[in-house]
C-alpha cells in the first residue's frame, strides 16, 4: 500500500472516534505547547540579560571588594572581615593602567531621600566623575553631565534619572531647580534618557553628583575607612575585547600588590568582565530552562502513554478488520505500518496544535510587556521532532502487536 492510502486510512480512524482522539492528543498538545513556551520565554530572558549587561557599557570590567570574610578558627566566634576598595586603588589604577584602556572611572553608591515641593523618597545617589557617562553608555535627555569642574570645586550639582526627575518634577523641567539630598541643596543640571529597568537594578531611579562633592558634603563617615575614602566600584573601558584578559591579570596584579596580599592568600576584590557575568547567568538561565523543559517532558510522556493506550484499545476494537486484510493479502509489514502511522498522525496533529498553542501562550507574555519572548525555528523543529519521536516510540508495541496476529484467530475473534 502507498503511504497516501496508509495515512488516508489512519485518518478515516481518527474521525471515527473524534473525541477519543481529540482527548488522546491532549497530552500531546500540553506537551509541545509547554516546551515552545518555555523555550520562547528563555530565550526572551537571556537576550533580555545580554541586552542589559552590553548596554552597561563596551568591553567594560569592574572591579568590586571580595566578599566578607570570617577570621578566626572554625566554630568559633567570629568576627566579620569586610573588604573595602578605596579611592586610592582607583588611583593606582589610573597612574599603572596606561596601555589598551580608555577610561577609569570609581563611584560610591548610597540611599537617601530627596525632596522637591512636596515630594519625597529614598533613590540611589551615585557619586561619579565625567568620564561615568561614556562608560556607562548613558545619554543625556536634558541638560549636561558631571564635568571635571564640577568635581574640582566640589559643586553641589545633580544629575537625574528619567524617573527620578517625572516623579520629582513631572512634565516640568527640572534644569536649573535645586532638590533636596539627605538635606542638602543641590541644583539639577541634567536628566538621562530612560535606560529601562532589569535584574541589576533601574539606572532611570537614580541621581548622580560629583563623586569629590560626595565625600565632603554627603556621604559622611559611612565613605571612608581609617582615614580612606572608600569606592563601590572602579570600572575600566578596555581599548578591544582581546585586550580584557590582558588588563583584568595586569589589575589584579596591582591591586593584590597594594593590598599586601601574598600568592596564596584569597583575594579581598573580584574583576569581573561582561563576558563573565554573560556566561553564569546564561548558566542560570539555560539550567532552569532544562528543568522546566523536564517537566514538560514529563507531560509529553504521559501523552505518549495516553496514545499507546489507546491504540491498544483500537487494535483490539479491530482483530477482525486486521484478519480480514490479512487473509486477502495484507503483509505483516503494511499492518505495522499502518498503525505506526496512525499514532505518528495523532502525535504530529497534538504537536502542531501545541507549537501553536504554545506560540500564543509566547505571544500573550510579550504583550503584556512583562518580557519578550523570542521564537525561534530551533524550538520549533524540536518540538516537532519530540512529537514525532513521542508517536514512534509509544506506537511500536500496538503496531506489532496488531501486525503479529494470526489471521484465522483474529478472524474467529468476537
Amino acid at each position: 500500500m502507498l503511504f497516501s492510502e496508509n495515512f488516508k486510512i489512519a485518518l478515516r480512524a481518527l474521525r471515527a472516534n473524534k473525541l477519543r482522539s481529540i482527548l488522546t492528543m491532549l497530552g500531546i498538545v500540553i506537551g509541545v505547547a509547554t516546551v515552545v513556551a518555555l523555550l520562547a520565554l528563555g530565550d526572551g530572558v537571556t537576550a533580555s540579560i545580554t541586552s542589559d549587561i552590553q548596554g552597561t557599557g563596551t568591553n567594560l570590567l569592574t572591579v568590586s571588594p571580595g566578599r566578607q570574610q570570617n577570621d578566626g578558627p572554625p566554630g568559633a566566634d567570629q568576627a566579620q572581615k569586610i573588604s573595602y576598595l578605596y579611592y586610592s586603588d582607583y588611583q593606582l589604577l589610573q597612574r599603572g593602567l596606561i596601555d589598551n584602556v580608555t577610561a577609569i572611572v570609581p563611584s560610591y553608591q548610597s540611599s537617601y531621600t530627596i525632596k522637591f515641593d512636596k515630594e519625597s523618597f529614598s533613590v540611589s545617589v551615585t557619586g561619579v566623575t565625567k568620564d561615568y557617562q561614556d562608560i556607562r553608555s548613558y545619554t543625556v535627555a536634558e541638560g549636561r553631565f558631571i564635568t571635571e569642574g564640577d568635581n574640582k570645586s566640589q559643586s553641589l550639582v545633580a544629575v537625574l534619572g528619567s524617573q527620578t526627575a517625572e516623579d520629582l518634577f513631572g512634565s516640568l523641567s527640572p534644569i536649573g531647580k535645586k532638590i533636596s539630598v539627605n538635606g542638602i541643596k543641590f541644583e539639577v543640571v541634567g536628566v538621562l534618557e530612560s535606560k529601562g529597568s532589569s535584574g541589576f537594578g533601574s539606572s532611570d531611579d537614580a541621581v548622580f553628583i560629583p563623586l569629590e562633592t560626595g565625600y565632603i558634603k554627603l556621604f559622611g563617615s559611612t565613605a571612608t575607612y581609617n582615614d580612606k575614602k572608600i569606592v563601590n566600584n572602579i570600572y575600566i573601558s578596555v581599548t578591544t575585547t582581546e585586550m580584557m584578559d590582558t588588563v583584568s591579570a595586569q589589575t589584579s596584579y596591582m591591586l593584590r600588590r597594594s593590598h599586601k596580599l601574598a600568592a596564596s592568600d584569597e583575594l579581598d576584590f573580584t574583576v569581573q568582565s561582561q563576558t563573565d557575568l554573560l556566561e553564569t547567568l546564561n548558566t542560570i538561565t539555560n539550567t532552569l530552562t532544562v528543568f522546566l523543559g523536564a517537566i514538560a517532558g514529563i507531560s509529553l510522556l504521559v501523552g505518549g502513554i495516553g496514545i499507546m493506550n489507546i491504540m491498544l484499545v483500537s487494535v483490539t476494537e479491530r482483530t477482525k478488520e486486521i484478519g480480514l486484510r490479512k487473509a486477502v493479502g495484507a503483509s505483516r509489514n503494511q499492518i505495522l505500518t499502518q498503525f505506526l502511522i496512525e499514532t505518528m498522525t495523532l502525535s504530529l496533529l497534538g504537536g502542531v496544535v501545541g507549537i501553536l498553542l504554545g506560540a500564543g501562550i509566547a505571544t500573550v507574555f510579550t504583550l503584556t510587556g512583562l518580557i519578550t519572548a523570542v521564537i525561534t525555528a530551533n524550538a520549533i523543529l524540536l518540538s516537532f521532532t519530540f512529537a514525532l519521536a513521542i508517536g514512534v516510540f509509544f506506537g511500536l508495541y500496538p503496531a506489532f502487536r496488531a501486525a503479529n496476529l494470526h489471521p484465522m484467530e483474529a478472524l474467529r475473534y468476537e
